[in-house]
């Protein structure tokens, strides 16, 4: 069953506010932009994708910004102690779903990078840092999934 709540009413309000970052953000490009769309080739877009997977990891899992996503957390009282919950409505509500879902802070943290990327020559340089980043960690998860899978196979 469909039902309504004010909650709804957050979501359209963050889902507008993006909408006006994002046209906002193409007038600037518009006029400001390094180089056009049309000039980006494949390396530039790979770098930014992964740009964006490690933004998108960094906020939604990666204990150094726990400290962010717990500012739109409750801290509430349970039978042996406290818990951190998420609230039931308002905007803190929105915006703990948005950094608890990777989907959805892919497309914000997307516009950011190809934002900034488009923007100024100076953004490569994070930009090249975070791709590499994300390499770098798949690298270390594929030689940790390999050195398991030859323990369990020695074992056997």
């Amino acid at each position: 069953m469909f039902k309504i709540t004010d909650q709804y009413l957050w979501n359209i309000v963050f889902s507008i506010f993006f909408i006006i970052l994002l046209t906002m953000g193409v007038i600037i490009l518009e006029t400001e932009s390094r180089f056009l769309t049309t000039e980006l080739g494949m390396v530039d877009y790979v770098l930014m994708v992964l740009a964006t997977w490690r933004l998108v990891r960094l906020f939604t899992y990666d204990t150094a910004t726990k400290f962010l996503r717990e500012q739109f957390l409750d801290f509430v009282k349970v039978e042996h102690g406290y818990e951190l919950v998420k609230p039931e409505k308002g905007p803190r509500r929105t915006l703990a779903d948005l950094f608890g879902c990777p989907s959805c802070i892919s497309v914000w943290m997307g516009a950011v990078v190809v934002f900034f990327y488009l923007l100024t020559p100076y953004a490569f340089l994070p930009t090249l840092v975070l791709a590499v980043s994300v390499l770098a960690t798949f690298f270390q998860n594929l030689g940790t999934l390999i050195n398991s899978t030859t323990e369990r196979l020695k074992d056997r």
